[in-house]
């Protein structure tokens, strides 16, 4: 499972329907794999950004290459890169962890 995978199934609770498209439960919509793109559409990283400040996390920004979400840091060579990896390392940081609390706040 690449990022983008995990981040849509972990954090935003979109349902693989098939290889390349998800199932947005909440919306009743199918997104197509080309059309969530979060480290290169700063839109769809934004969707990232909303789903977890509805989970109680913080997000801060230090310029354009460095987010936070409380004390999960990400860089990248764009906002949109930045907020995709601290998103994942959330993602990485809870999964070694104790995933059950955690993941239920998430999901």
């Amino acid at each position: 499972m690449n990022k983008t995978d995990s981040i849509a199934r972990r954090i935003l609770g979109w349902a693989l329907n098939r290889w390349d498209r998800w199932y947005d439960c909440e919306k009743g919509v199918f997104i197509h794999d080309s059309e969530f793109q979060p480290e290169h559409n700063l839109g769809h990283a934004m969707l990232i950004v909303q789903k977890l400040e509805e989970y109680g996390f913080t997000f801060h920004t230090n310029g354009e290459s460095e987010v936070s979400f409380n004390e999960v840091k990400g860089t990248g060579e764009t906002l949109s890169q930045a907020i995709t990896n601290a998103a994942y390392s959330l993602i990485e940081k809870h999964s070694v962890t104790n995933t059950s609390r955690v993941w239920q706040q998430l999901c």
